[in-house]
């Protein structure tokens, strides 16, 4: 594994912010390092709902991009419906399609409600560590005034966004775990991989939905433990996993919703969140039927602390 990906233990320093003051490298390549804020449906045709595709006008997501995606300039995306309501945000579906011809994909547009309007109230434990250059914008997000809040809320969708980046590429190299296809931030607008029945628009189902029999049940955990193993290598707690951010899609499971991802080193409370997201989806799994020696949440976050290299 690459080491850029998987540092070695004991190499790691506290303190070092992985959002904001390291770019992923596929920020780095011309494009805009922070997008412009838009209103969303402000090219929308009021007959039809379809918009011209903002692809050219986004940060896009890492190379190669994937033969599925439509990124030509002539492709006009259409609203489709939502598919979740959230806390911090809704996603809505959405057509990506070149006209006159057979060229489209189906995503999820994750749009971030704006800061009076968001219900997701628990930034401060999750935003430490985190830091911008600016000593202004550090200042009003301490203080959350109405800009820092505003600046509190494209964190949570650049956040999500640099996550998924490194996670896809990981995953794409190494198969050990499971992300949506991250296809571009533009603002607070997180467009990415649809995970479902493309022909009926249902998403996959979650893992809180799902009634595995004992032999899929335990694959399930074993490639949770594998996907947790890459995240605390990667020096990340998810930050809020529980059965319903974890899809499973074709007997794949898929970690969905990262905007509150942690960083296990610089933020103090990171082996905390950590230990909560083992203890959630432990007690999930043995509420199913896993003997609880498999699913020991003390063993398995020692061990994550260990990867992590903080233990």
């Amino acid at each position: 594994m690459r080491e850029h990906d998987f540092p070695a233990r004991g190499r790691r320093t506290r303190g070092k912010g992985r959002f904001d003051d390291d770019e992923p490298q596929f920020l780095k390549r011309g494009r805009p390092s922070e997008p412009v804020v838009t209103d969303h449906d402000d090219a929308a045709d009021p007959e039809t709902g379809e918009r011209w595709s903002s692809w050219d006008d986004a940060v896009q997501g890492p190379e190669p991009h994937p033969a599925w995606l439509v990124t030509e300039l002539a492709a006009k995306d259409t609203e489709l419906g939502v598919l979740k309501t959230g806390k911090e945000a809704d996603v809505h579906l959405v057509r990506r399609a070149v006209p006159g011809t057979d060229r489209s994909c189906l995503l999820a547009a994750k749009r971030y409600r704006d800061a009076s309007h968001r219900l997701f109230h628990r930034d401060a434990g999750y935003l430490e560590g985190r830091r911008v250059r600016r000593s202004r914008e550090n200042r009003a997000m301490a203080g959350r005034t109405a800009f820092g809040r505003q600046m509190i809320a494209g964190q949570w969708a650049a956040a999500e966004f640099a996550a998924l980046a490194r996670l896809w590429e990981i995953g794409t190299e190494h198969g050990t775990i499971a992300v949506p296809y991250p296809v571009q931030l533009r603002g607070t607008e997180l467009m990415l991989e649809f995970l479902g029945d493309p022909e009926e628009g249902q998403a996959a189902p979650r893992l809180a939905q799902v009634r595995p029999d004992a032999a899929g049940l335990r694959d399930l955990w074993a490639q949770l433990v594998d996907a947790l193993v890459v995240l605390a290598r990667a020096g990340y707690a998810h930050g809020d996993l529980s059965p319903y951010n974890l899809l499973v899609h074709r007997d794949r499971l898929v970690l969905i919703d990262l905007p509150q991802v942690v960083d296990v080193v610089a933020n103090p409370q990171g082996p905390e969140f950590l230990a909560r997201d083992v203890r959630v989806v432990s007690t999930w799994f043995t509420s199913r039927g896993l003997p609880a020696a498999v699913t020991d949440p003390d063993r398995l976050t020692g061990e994550l602390l260990r990867e992590a290299g903080i233990r």
